[in-house]
């Protein structure tokens, strides 16, 4: 089984220097899948094509002096986009000359740009479409958005318009992962611009009002890849408020068996409503799902565990999803 290597421990190992690694674990901090995903560089410089096999060979039973049918297993191939997110800081050079460490100062500025390009990058995980926006990835949300009986994706009901889902994500390199173009430094870059001279526009201001500034280019590139379908489930279609139609345990139970290998190593995303609940359930005598690890979670905060899986709240998971038939 390929190693799984984090967005942090790749820029770690490809920039000695630190920036991007700074960068990366900025990104990570705000970013509940980047702590999760394994990264690799893709094939291509704005895709990543891969291989699903869609069937497999039988097999024949014989008996002596009779022979079998050659046969062959069956694939398929997918193309999958890769998204580019930028972002531009300008800071007026009088506050960062100001500031006792300047260079400090300034990436201290920066790192707002970053939370918010982690925000960006994890609403797209969940509901990008690359079909309605192609400059993004598609997500979750557009890959597993009809309900069937049979498959990975489950309803709980809920008809109303304060919806949510669960999603389950097998990460891996055989199932789910992460990638950056061809030839780059794990799909991120920062350009020191330096000073340039920036226009401020307002209601009393001319168009050519100007002043100087420090500029900084910050740019992410990524793709989402599912090698295996079956590495994803969704528990849609759940309630946010009242009692009725709200997650049901065995629904998760459900999903987990569908996947690979029971689910071994899925991670749950969920929203704060929903990890509430959960945390709830957590308190119950007779709770045989929940765990808790004491201070083992992000900063020392207790990571919550269905049947030993990690449940990672994102606050992209929005209580407003449409109902799933």
């Amino acid at each position: 089984m390929p190693t799984n290597i984090t967005l942090v421990e790749l820029a770690h190992r490809k920039d000695p220097s630190g920036n991007l690694a700074t960068i990366a674990e900025v990104l990570a901090e705000n970013s509940t899948i980047m702590q999760d995903a394994p990264w690799t560089e893709a094939n291509d410089t704005y895709s990543h094509k891969i291989v699903r096999r869609s069937s497999l060979p039988s097999g024949t039973w014989r008996t002596l002096n009779k022979g079998v049918t050659v046969e062959s297993s069956q694939t398929r191939e997918f193309t999958e986009g890769i998204g580019m997110l930028e972002a531009y800081a300008e800071t007026d050079v009088e506050i960062v000359n100001a500031a006792p460490n300047p260079a400090a100062f300034r990436m201290q500025e920066a790192s707002a740009f970053m939370e918010g390009m982690a925000q960006t990058f994890s609403d797209a995980f969940f509901y990008g479409n690359s079909n309605t926006d192609p400059e993004k990835f598609s997500g979750l949300d557009v890959r597993t958005n009809a309900l069937a009986a049979t498959t990975n994706v489950i309803g709980a009901g809920g008809t109303g318009s304060d919806l949510t889902s669960i999603y389950i994500v097998q990460w891996g390199l055989n199932e789910v992962f992460m990638v950056y173009p061809k030839g780059s430094t794990v799909g991120l870059s920062h350009q020191d611009m330096g000073e340039v001279t920036v226009t401020s526009a307002t209601s009393t201001r001319p168009q050519t009002a100007q002043y100087q500034a420090y500029r900084d280019h910050f740019q992410m590139k990524a793709g989402l890849v599912l090698k295996n379908p079956w590495s994803i489930a969704r528990l849609a279609n759940i309630e946010s408020t009242g009692t009725s139609n709200i997650f049901d345990e065995d629904d998760v139970i459900t999903l987990c068996n569908r996947m690979p290998r029971e689910g071994a190593g899925s991670v749950l995303y969920v929203n704060a409503t929903v990890k509430t609940q959960m945390e709830i359930a957590l308190k119950d005598k007779a709770n045989v799902n929940y765990t808790a690890d004491s201070g083992e979670g992000l900063a020392g905060v207790p990571m919550l565990r269905f049947r030993g899986m990690p449940i990672r709240k994102n606050d992209s998971i929005t209580i407003t999803e449409s109902a799933l038939t």
